[in-house]
């Protein structure tokens, strides 16, 4: 009588130990957030108008797994003799969301800013390159970003989608 008892709760014991070890091999094979090895930075087509710049800025994996990205990116426009100009990043007031990016695939933010002096600022500097900072990471990407940004450097950015 106590074999079927014993054999009974040697096959619950197999049966729940298999569910757990398919549960944690699911959790260990999330993607996990994108570091910044695994992205490269581009520039999409630039929209202008009316003293206004729009352009996206995408985020492609270049790595072969899965990863996310979430929220907003960091900006510090540099000038042509690699001098730090002041920059504002300035996020749109929209909630982010999870954008999960398989091998090759991509996520954009939107990029705004002015070319036209405001209030007592008399001239704008001419930026030449961009150092882009993906979402909680401190690592950095640098594009060529030839573009005069005024209203003091600012440069609204939406989260990426």
């Amino acid at each position: 009588m106590r074999t079927p008892l014993v054999l009974a709760v040697a096959l619950l014991a197999a049966v729940a130990g298999s569910g757990l070890q398919a549960q944690a091999s699911t959790e260990a094979a999330a993607p996990a957030r994108c570091r910044t090895t695994q992205l490269k930075a581009s520039l999409g087509r630039l929209d202008s108008g009316a003293g206004q710049r729009y352009v996206p800025l995408v985020f492609t994996n270049t790595s072969a797994k899965t990863c996310w990205v979430y929220g907003f990116v960091g900006l510090v426009m540099i000038d042509a003799k690699g001098d730090v100009l002041r920059t504002r990043t300035r996020r749109a007031n929209v909630v982010p969301h999870r954008v999960t990016l398989r091998p090759g695939r991509a996520a954009r933010s939107t990029l705004h800013w002015t070319v036209m002096p405001v209030g007592d600022e008399g001239t704008c500097p001419p930026a030449a390159r961009l150092m882009i900072i993906p979402p909680d990471e401190v690592a950095h990407l640098e594009i060529p970003f030839t573009a005069t940004v005024c209203d003091d450097g600012r440069i609204d950015a939406t989260p990426f989608r």
